[in-house]
């Protein structure tokens, strides 16, 4: 049996944790125990381990070293990114990037000051060689109308964390459109009229009235903001017989 009864270590930057003294191993047995690293500086470092036992090696030395280096430097780019403006409801994109400078980066995590403005596109931890980029989305989706802002803030080992990407962005609200359809009355007895309309001039049209319209006019409330539409009508007589198409209307929805 082996009996350790004193261990000392050298070298500031060195430590060593799970070995309680005295201790004794019987024969064939072992212990394990941690010894730690936390560099002062830049540059090399050594030192060592001394125990002190009644083995036949009495005096048994354990030389450490290792080297320090500067911790790694993280940058976002853009630094700040504006999304301008959103229709509330709706979602936007931009893509940024993380830079590891000096040294990787390890990056553990990410938390949002806005749950407007979200991050995708990356997992964590995810490590960054120096030197060496990954990108990332961010998606800004408006609940109101009005100025929104925020922050990213990116948790990791290196030396500026948290780093921080600045989000700015508008809500506007949501615009809807009609068409406004007037014509003249057929001089013909007719019991009503039918709107028909395309996406294409010429056709094919589609009719957008549910039932037969009985007057000279009619609204369209199930447009987009930004498309052309081309519109025809139809008289119905009370035979039940439907006339040709009248001539076509071209419409331009405003944007948005």
């Amino acid at each position: 049996m082996v009996t350790i009864s004193q261990a000392t270590i050298t070298g500031s930057a060195f430590r060593f944790t799970g070995l309680s003294l005295p201790l004794s191993l019987e024969k064939g047995h072992s212990v394990t125990f941690s010894i730690g690293f936390s560099p002062n500086g830049e540059g090399g470092a050594s030192g060592g381990i001394a125990m002190v036992s009644n083995a036949s090696n009495q005096n048994l030395a354990i030389p450490l070293s290792g080297t320090g280096i500067s911790a790694g430097h993280l940058t976002s780019g853009p630094a700040a990114l504006n999304f301008d403006a959103v229709t509330v409801g709706t979602s936007k994109t931009l893509t940024a990037t993380l830079t590891a400078t000096t040294s990787s980066v390890t990056i553990s995590s990410a938390t949002s000051t806005n749950s407007e403005f979200c991050l995708g596109g990356i997992s964590f931890p995810t490590t960054i060689a120096p030197g060496q980029s990954t990108s990332l989305t961010l998606t800004f989706t408006p609940r109101t109308s009005g100025i929104a802002s925020g922050n990213i803030s990116f948790i990791s080992d290196a030396a500026n964390t948290p780093t921080v990407e600045s989000l700015t962005g508008s809500g506007t609200a949501a615009t809807s459109h009609s068409v406004s359809l007037s014509w003249n009355a057929t001089p013909s007895a007719v019991v009503g009229y039918n709107i028909y309309r395309s996406a294409t001039a010429g056709g094919p049209y589609t009719k957008v009235n549910p039932v037969l319209n009985p007057d000279t006019h009619y609204v369209d409330t199930s447009v987009d903001g930004g498309a052309t539409y081309y519109y025809v009508s139809t008289a119905v007589a009370r035979s039940g017989v439907e006339s040709k198409y009248s001539k076509q209307l071209r419409v331009v929805i405003p944007s948005p």
